[in-house]
């Protein structure tokens, strides 16, 4: 049975007699934002102001483990997080995330040294990876289904926001404050968050007698850190055929088969097996995935095209990708409204699928003659599909659980496309790399592979001192590189929009004489 969830005014998921949600509600939602948007930013603003960390920190061999650490604590304490909200209530656990993360920043902006930042990010990503499921789920307590909607194109502008404003603002801060603010500026508003949820949100306080499944959160996090570290490590640290990734491999499908038969002899497992019996769970658990995939993939490639391909400056890099986002946006807020007034949300998976596979082919058409009007149009094709999938794919996946279930549905989706993300990049990126230097070996021939020895990406710096003709062969080489990758990507939204066909349309709970109990 599902439990009656309240703030100040009433009854979380009803309306007012004039049809808008109780002031406290909408509090409450703007506090849930700013902490997503904490969330999502964090590492948009840090990789701006990386270059002038490692020139007054130094340790450049460590550089990539500022980012690493942050992520594997974020993926492995993913999982973790719903479960404790679900066992123990929702507000204290989300608050603790929120006091972690905060913990976290403060610690990274006093870090003295290359390992101390790496460490306190650590500390950083545990708290991260609560902030948005803790949202998500808390969101999912609040707001029936049926009317979660209407909340999608706000969700949707929040990461929009980040992604554009991220690299802009890292900048800024970097140029003005210096780079420890970077993480400072994360304090005011997480504190405002914190207040804010303190004060107006009431949830009912859980105590479960239960213990928690500190095995199965052990194999889990040792089954995540293995797979992250193959996706970041393969094919740049080490060889996909080296001794150490075979071995990172083999430790983390271990791990997680042991993870799954414990998860069916736990008393209270961490991810309960039983929500993949919802046939639509399972499907919007590939298609957070295969999103993921795709969409980390191109913010990482496209910028990187139009800076060495088509001369944009990097400066303004999160703003080239404003066709992409400007249309998730607006089709998030479209297919919000759509499945709020009928509720209905099947044709989002599948024409949003359609559009990825249509717009990441026409990506991989571009070369070197392309204009940014063009690539723009291309980039706002992916746009339009991402914003049909980005916030159904939760949305249905709550609607598919149970009440008690809803934070570890909410995590797991989570998780899924984390781990979408991070194969993405390391999968479509080694792609890219390979054929970048191929095709530098082709065209510059010794001294094309001398200049792409280290990295396939160069900074504007390093391009401006090239010869002519190997600025040439380069600006060819990418143009082939992110063909190749996003070919790939193409490639792999056919597998979303094939599982976007099975999806059943069970009607969602919340109001409306129609709704139903989900299947």
């Amino acid at each position: 049975m599902a439990e009656t969830l309240t703030v100040d005014t009433g009854p979380a998921g009803r309306e007012t007699q004039d049809g808008k949600r109780p002031r406290s509600v909408r509090v409450v939602l703007l506090a849930l934002m700013i902490t997503m948007m904490l969330a999502m930013l964090d590492n948009m603003i840090i990789g701006t102001a990386m270059p002038t960390i490692v020139g007054e920190l130094g340790g450049l061999e460590h550089l990539s483990w500022v980012v690493t650490s942050y992520t594997l604590a974020t993926a492995a304490s993913t999982p973790l997080w719903g479960k404790l909200g679900d066992m123990y209530g929702r507000k204290g656990v989300f608050m603790a995330s929120i006091v972690l993360f905060l913990i976290g920043s403060a610690l990274s902006g006093m870090a003295q040294d290359m390992g101390q930042l790496i460490g306190f990010r650590a500390v950083q990503g545990l708290g991260a990876g609560g902030l948005m499921v803790g949202v998500m789920a808390i969101i999912g307590d609040l707001i029936p289904p049926r009317e979660r909607g209407k909340y999608q194109g706000m969700m949707a502008g929040v990461m929009a926001l980040a992604m554009i404003g991220g690299p802009l603002v890292g900048g800024t801060i970097t140029d003005h404050w210096g780079w420890r603010w970077a993480f400072y500026i994360n304090l005011p508003l997480g504190v405002v968050a914190l207040a804010a949820i303190s004060v107006v949100l009431h949830l009912p306080r859980k105590r479960s007698q239960a213990r928690i499944d500190y095995l199965g959160a052990g194999l889990l996090t040792v089954g995540i850190t293995a797979i992250v570290l193959v996706t970041t490590w393969g094919g740049t640290e080490y060889a996909w055929d080296s001794a150490m990734i075979m071995e990172l491999v083999a430790i983390g499908v271990v791990a997680l088969v042991g993870f799954v038969f414990w998860q069916t002899k736990a008393a209270e497992p961490v991810v309960p097996l039983h929500i993949f019996r919802s046939r639509n769970f399972t499907l919007m658990s590939v298609i957070g995935f295969i999103t993921g995939f795709v969409m980390f993939g191109a913010t990482l490639f496209l910028p990187l095209y139009q800076q060495s391909v088509q001369g944009a400056s990097a400066t303004n890099s999160g703003l080239l990708l404003l066709p992409m986002l400007g249309a998730m946006l607006v089709t998030s807020m479209v297919a919000g409204r759509v499945t709020t007034n009928t509720g209905r949300y099947k044709l989002f998976p599948v024409v949003g699928s359609a559009l990825m596979v249509v717009g990441l082919y026409l990506l991989s058409t571009m070369d070197t003659g392309t204009s940014r009007f063009t690539s723009g149009v291309f980039m706002a094709v992916v746009g339009l599909g991402m914003g049909c999938l980005m916030q159904i794919t939760m949305l249905v996946a709550q609607n598919s659980v149970e009440m008690k279930d809803m934070g570890v549905a909410s995590s797991s989706t989570t998780l899924f496309r984390t781990l979408g993300s991070s194969f993405g990049v390391a999968v479509m990126g080694a792609l890219f790399n390979n054929r970048v230097q191929d095709v530098m070996s082709e065209r510059a021939g010794s001294l094309g592979a001398k200049v792409t020895e280290q990295s396939a990406q160069l900074d504007a710096a390093s391009l401006a001192k090239l010869p002519e003709a190997a600025r040439e062969a380069y600006q060819h080489a990418v143009s082939s590189g992110t063909h190749s990758a996003f070919l790939l990507g193409a490639v792999v939204a056919v597998l979303s929009l094939v599982t976007a066909v099975f999806v059943k349309e069970v009607p969602l709970k919340g109001t409306g004489p129609e709704a139903k109990p989900a299947e």
